[in-house]
């Protein structure tokens, strides 16, 4: 969820005691995010101010940031004017999504002078502001002109003014009785959270369903006589709540997987609450989850395309040689004609444009009629058909063999989208990516190198008797896991005919208990293709028994003296 105008003002309450810090350094690591380093009351510390549309948020943070190797106009405006100023005043106006950040400044001449920084967190009409003593802006990282916003353009020169109010009432600066007599005006069976939408200004769409929840123990409730004073007494509480800044930071995993973060208790999801230390600290770890989740969306989207369409282009190759694998497979036609063209060499002459002749291929030996080129003599006519044929047994031995080698191919590609599609972790993708560069089918990365991580480490899961049990995340990783890792005489277990993780029950030489080794299989069904399948062939022989072809792809292997399993897929934890 964006940082509603509460949960804004429970941060800003937090954030106070940086108020007298000093601006040592300043960076924009993002287009539309600014970090500055403080020094003051808290030590050091770093306050992010972020405009981005998606997650805009004010909060001191503890994670790196990679900044830009040339840092952008606005990065060095602020340098020039915020540097070595110190921060006077952190405040919110009401319930906005607005924050305004006053400093003591020291101009280019020497003069004492002021300057502030406007963050509005208003989605995507979220800005960065920059403003002069007078309160002019001096410039703004998403630059509003009239035909954007004829009403309250944002361009430097321009005096800064808030935005518009919605006309509803500042939830925050109306009292209890006004509240009262809002509520007693509100229509009948209309939707409690909708109602309080529609009349306060600063009440996100959670708090007011929280409210219709914590009233009427329905989200959807509406109002009725009966209820109004409940409504009325939770509104009370939640008024007088956010008027003593009585907050608590908590992070919620709601049942559709989905998450969100909040300043308040929140039951309506029921026990999925966890509480943090501070606010910034909630931020960091929220948005850190959620900027790794689209980070792997777009970096598993981007290897996805790049596997898809090399085996969309090497099934569309395949399809060609197997065609013309077909019509090599016919020369014996050739062979014949050449045959019958030559035994009847006597009877031909030059610019014959057939021979028709009897066809001792033939039992009933029928009439055949064989086209022949007018240009050629008989003896070339005979000869042509005989270069066909040998050309088409010489083009089948290397269509055998490149029609095989594409088979594989696919098969390897089709373990690569399989394993992109059950990749957990960045370090997953990265190891992906490498395989997929050093076998030819992405190109390296130039330029700036990305950093270095460790390669993923095997999934380690142990049975119901305590054996442990591995499986690769990557076919590179398959190949480290059976041919270097595991032992001669433990299991290797792989789905049937179909991609899938290599998995070792690490027996260490005895007899493997049959639940081990049914749990074994079920993890290998899981980690597989054949996931959401039911009734799964899994085949499992000693590792010894496994071996890598000469030149084979990452991951390819073939395997004898095997057995076969069939299992319901199981991973970790029974799911």
């Amino acid at each position: 969820m964006p940082l509603d105008a509460v949960t804004l003002r429970a941060v800003v309450h937090e954030l106070q005691p940086v108020v007298g810090s000093r601006v040592d350094r300043l960076h924009q690591p993002a287009p539309d995010e600014v970090l500055l380093a403080l020094r003051g009351p808290m030590g050091n510390v770093r306050l992010l101010l972020s405009a981005n549309p998606g997650r805009p948020r004010l909060q001191l943070t503890a994670l790196p940031r990679e900044n830009p190797a040339a840092p952008p106009m606005f990065c060095m405006l602020l340098r020039k004017h915020l540097s070595g100023g110190r921060l006077t005043g952190l405040t919110q106006p009401g319930l906005e999504r607005v924050v305004r950040l006053d400093f003591d400044i020291i101009d280019e001449l020497g003069e004492p002078g002021t300057r502030s920084l406007i963050l509005e967190a208003m989605g995507r009409r979220a800005n960065l502001i920059l403003l002069n003593g007078d309160g002019r802006i001096l410039d703004c990282i998403r630059r509003v002109d009239p035909s954007m916003s004829p009403d309250r353009p944002v361009l430097p020169g321009l005096f800064y003014r808030l935005p518009p109010d919605q006309g509803k009432a500042d939830f925050l600066e109306t009292e209890e009785s006004a509240i009262a007599g809002l509520l007693a005006a509100a229509p009948e069976e209309r939707k409690i959270s909708d109602w309080l939408l529609d009349t306060f200004s600063g009440l996100s769409p959670l708090l007011c369903r929280e409210t219709a929840f914590l009233a009427v123990g329905d989200t959807e409730g509406r109002i009725t006589p009966e209820n109004r004073d409940a409504v009325k007494a939770v509104l009370f509480r939640l008024h007088r709540r956010i008027r003593e800044n009585d907050f608590t930071p908590v992070v919620l995993t709601r049942e559709d997987g989905g998450m969100d973060f909040s300043c308040l208790p929140i039951l309506q999801y029921g026990p999925v609450m966890e509480e943090r230390k501070t606010f910034s600290d909630l931020l960091d770890g929220f948005y850190a989850a959620r900027d790794l989740r689209e980070r792997m969306q777009r970096q598993g989207r981007e290897l996805f395309q790049t596997v898809s369409l090399a085996r969309d282009r090497l099934a569309r190759k395949l399809a060609a040689q197997k065609k013309e694998l077909e019509r090599a497979g016919n020369r014996e036609k050739d062979r014949k004609y050449g045959d019958l063209v030559t035994a009847n060499l006597y009877r031909m002459e030059r610019g014959m444009q057939s021979l028709k002749t009897e066809d001792f291929y033939d039992p009933d030996q029928r009439e055949i009629e064989i086209p022949l080129d007018p240009l050629l003599t008989p003896q070339q006519n005979a000869a042509r058909y005989y270069k066909r044929y040998n050309k088409a047994k010489t083009a089948e031995q290397v269509l055998l063999r490149e029609v095989e080698k594409g088979e594989e191919e696919l098969r390897y590609l089709d373990s690569v989208a399989d394993l992109l599609s059950r990749a957990e972790s960045e370090s997953e993708l990265e190891d992906i990516r490498r395989e997929l560069e050093s076998g030819g089918w992405l190109k390296k990365r130039g330029g700036r190198k990305a950093a270095k991580r460790p390669p993923a480490r095997p999934l380690e899961f142990h049975s119901s008797s305590g054996v442990p049990i591995l499986v690769g995340r990557s076919n590179t990783q398959n190949d480290e896991l059976t041919l270097r890792t595991a032992r001669k005489d433990e299991i290797w277990l792989h789905v049937q005919k179909q991609p899938g993780s290599h998995v070792i029950l690490r027996t260490e030489g005895r007899e493997p208990d049959q639940r081990s080794l049914v749990e074994a299989a079920q993890l290998a069904a899981y980690y597989s293709r054949a996931r959401d399948s039911q009734n799964v062939p899994v085949d499992w022989t000693r590792v010894r028994y496994v071996k890598k072809p000469s030149g084979a792809r990452p991951g390819m292997v073939i395997y004898t003296n095997y057995s076969t399993l069939t299992v319901d897929p199981k991973g970790p934890g029974g799911r």
